[in-house]
């Protein structure tokens, strides 16, 4: 990438562009009419600090990352970017930075809050949607944090060690998917480490990956601390190291210039990318942002990310009920996390207000206790005291509503949460409840996961709203009196209990490091694979009417790919959308493959009686895995059965389809196995045949099954001793020089 202006510029004026001027802005060269680009968190709602002691100027606060993922519905992530988008130009703002796509390893992860899914599939298509309705508004999107960066204990200097398919099939694709789809005007270069390189300074990374292969044309920022060695960086791919560092980077990267240890050119590159970031955000929007309008956006789709785990038909609360709600979330709410992406909110909905606002248009009575209170250790007495007031409101109701949940000191960026249940209290509380209260709803806020087998089956209704942004209240009045219908699926495995999570023996690491040992095998993969229910699985979610889908055709498209068709049909008496689950299974190909892997979906709504065909492309990458050996994507010769499914545990019709895929066999040498020469599509057989044509009086064993296994894993070349002439070189050469060509 070149830039007019670079030319013109001094060394120094070169070096001082590739760090901060400040914490949230980069430098300006006023002679040569470069300005300043200021930068803000966040991805669910813009941040701008005037001083770096301030919570933020007031903004809207949109639902959670961990919210959207729930929703399946790229139009709400776009709807989102593009509404944020709105808000920092009026503030000035030229890069809002987010969204986040890590993927969720394990569900302690202290900053779940702002990632989307477990899956690379449904994190990259969201996270794509996002920047694009963000930059279609002329600010640009700083996609992160790339890569590997899925927990807070020790962030800034812990090693994710995972191997290289692994890296290719999770962590990886959701970047990859950003980037090549809606190329955001930075990717944002993580703190930790990538098997002992600092992402921030991984060739490898930033350049072989990120810019070779998927062809990245925008600016790689630094996280905020994450640069250890500026010139390192620069040399490796970074452009921009924030925040500033009062000269010190610029200082000493003139110096490299200046001994030749750093190439001039790539000063020149990097240089180019950060000028490219002022050319290409738009002006500042000096018009009033409609904060109103805005709230009302942000109510509507918090109800598209509420997902609905149970319900026995309480829900929707009926006219005429006489309501209790308990617990101090439906005054104080939960509806955003800690960190630098807290969100200075406009108008936030205090749920109780709104449901008693809906309650009186039904002619429903509301009472109210509190419960709980939101601080970590309350005195037994208090907890006691408060529990016998929430039990007897509630038995003197037809219909019990508690709003339960994490309090902000459960979780948040900088540390990473030590268990998966409740608050104690919380627990006791719903437990004490559901025993007094004819029925009982439980609404649940939170970031990451909640295990909740101590209640669960106590309990006639769950609706989960994660963190659903300031209007989070008013969406779950709708909710809950049918104003809307629940749409929202799992975008994460709610496991039995936290020991049943692929992670649980390998996180979060120790002395430096953590082993990524569970590889591919992540969230549902791994509950599927490994044949471990869940509580709920990946993509559950119920809705107030009920869906069916039939008529499944899946059509081969040359080699690798295939189209999916399926009628979907709203099989119930109200209106309500349903997501479609396209899933991919196989045993074909020399890897172990997880039982099934999300490939494609979509959210449909349809009214009463209403159906839809719906049509798929599955692409090469759908059938595809990383081959280690070959350093790149393969599509083995077999069958591959696809699914649609309800969520990642129950299939509700599937067809194979027979793919020619690539030729896999890799080319023979004597240091290949028996196995791999024996299994050999067009050598094996040859070979078989040649034993099998031995005289009796070699005294070569007889060419069993049972004996193929027993010297499956010896070197050829070992057989070769072993039994001398009876393989020929000249024999085996021409076997070997075949494969070659084939390979």
């Amino acid at each position: 990438m070149t830039h007019p202006v670079v030319s013109e510029m001094t060394a120094e004026e070169k070096a001082h562009l590739l760090s901060g001027r400040d914490f949230w802005s980069t430098h300006s060269v006023e002679r040569l009419g470069i300005t300043s680009v200021t930068m803000t968190d966040g991805p669910h709602g813009v941040r701008l600090q005037r001083r770096s002691d301030e919570s933020g100027t007031p903004a809207t606060c949109f639902p959670l990352a961990a919210a959207v993922g729930a929703s399946w519905d790229p139009a709400v992530a776009r709807a989102i970017g593009a509404a944020i988008a709105i808000e920092a130009r009026a503030q000035g703002v030229g890069i809002v930075l987010g969204p986040g796509v890590n993927i969720k390893r394990s569900p302690l992860c202290g900053r779940n809050f702002e990632y989307y899914s477990e899956d690379p599939l449904l994190s990259g298509v969201l996270g794509a949607a996002h920047v694009e309705g963000q930059q279609a508004e002329g600010v640009g999107a700083s996609v992160k944090h790339f890569a590997a960066n899925n927990q807070e204990t020790d962030r800034m200097q812990i090693s994710a060690d995972v191997d290289e398919r692994t890296l290719r099939e999770i962590y990886l694709p959701a970047f990859e998917r950003v980037v090549t789809e809606s190329a955001p005007a930075t990717v944002m270069a993580a703190y930790n480490r990538i098997n002992g390189t600092p992402a921030s300074a991984n060739t490898w990374l930033l350049t072989d990956v990120l810019r070779g292969e998927w062809g990245f044309r925008g600016a790689v920022v630094s996280d905020w601390g994450a640069v250890a060695d500026p010139v390192a960086s620069v040399r490796a791919g970074l452009d921009l190291q924030m925040p500033g560092t009062g000269g010190r980077s610029a200082r000493l990267i003139l110096d490299a210039l200046a001994d030749g240890s750093l190439d001039e050119t790539v000063v020149d590159r990097a240089a180019a990318r950060v000028l490219e970031l002022g050319r290409g955000a738009a002006e500042m929007d000096d018009r009033d942002v409609d904060f109103a309008a805005h709230h009302a956006l942000a109510r509507t789709l918090a109800s598209e990310c509420a997902v609905l785990l149970t319900n026995d038909g309480t829900l929707p609360l009926h006219q005429g009920t006489r309501i209790a709600v308990i617990g101090e979330f439906a005054r104080t709410p939960r509806f955003q996390g800690s960190g630098s992406s807290r969100v200075a909110a406009v108008d936030v909905d205090e749920p109780l207000a709104c449901l008693r606002e809906l309650a009186s248009m039904r002619d429903c009575d509301v009472t109210f206790a509190p419960g709980f209170t939101l601080d970590d250790a309350p005195s037994t007495e208090a907890a006691t005291a408060l529990r016998a007031e929430a039990v007897a409101t509630a038995s003197a109701a037809e219909v019990a509503v508690i709003f339960a949940g994490l309090p902000d000191t459960a979780e948040s960026e900088g540390f990473d949460r030590s268990t998966t249940l409740l608050p104690e209290q919380q627990s006791a509380l719903i437990t004490a409840v559901a025993a007094a209260a004819p029925r009982t709803v439980v609404v649940l806020a939170h970031g990451g996961v909640v295990t909740m087998e101590e209640w669960h089956d106590d309990v006639h209704a769950v609706l989960d709203v994660s963190l659903a942004g300031e209007a989070a209240g008013g969406a779950v009045a709708d909710l809950l009196f049918g104003v809307a219908n629940p749409s929202g699926r799992l975008a994460e495995t709610i496991p039995v209990r936290l020991s049943d999570t692929p992670s649980y023996t390998n996180f979060p690491g120790e002395q430096g490091h953590v082993r990524y040992g569970e590889g591919v095998m992540v969230g549902y993969r791994w509950h599927e694979t490994a044949e471990r229910p869940a509580r709920h699985p990946f993509g559950h979610g119920l809705s107030y009417t009920t869906f069916g889908v039939d008529d499944l055709t899946v059509t081969a498209v040359g080699d690798d790919s295939a189209t999916v068709t399926v009628t979907v049909r709203n099989t119930g008496r109200l209106a309500g959308s349903e997501v479609v689950q396209i899933y991919v299974s196989t045993t074909a190909g020399p890897v172990r493959r997880p039982v099934r892997e999300l490939r494609s979906f979509t959210k449909i709504r349809l009214e009463p009686g209403e159906s839809h065909r719906v049509e798929f492309s599955l692409s090469r990458r759908a059938f595809a895995y990383w081959d280690i050996r070959r350093h790149g994507w393969v599509v083995a010769p077999g069958d591959y059965t696809v699914q649609v499914c309800r969520d990642a545990a129950t299939v509700l019709t599937d067809q194979v389809v027979t793919l020619t895929g690539d030729h896999t066999a890799a080319a023979l040498t004597l240091q290949s196995t028996v196995e791999t020469w024996t299994t050999h599509p067009q050598i094996g057989p040859e070979l078989l045949e040649l034993l099998a044509q031995v005289p009796p009086d070699r005294g070569l064993p007889e060419i069993t099954p049972e004996l193929l296994r027993m010297v499956g894993s010896m070197p050829m070349q070992k057989i070769v001793d072993m039994l001398g002439d009876v393989l020929p070189a000249p024999v085996l050469d021409e076997m070997m020089t075949r494969t070659e060509t084939e390979a």
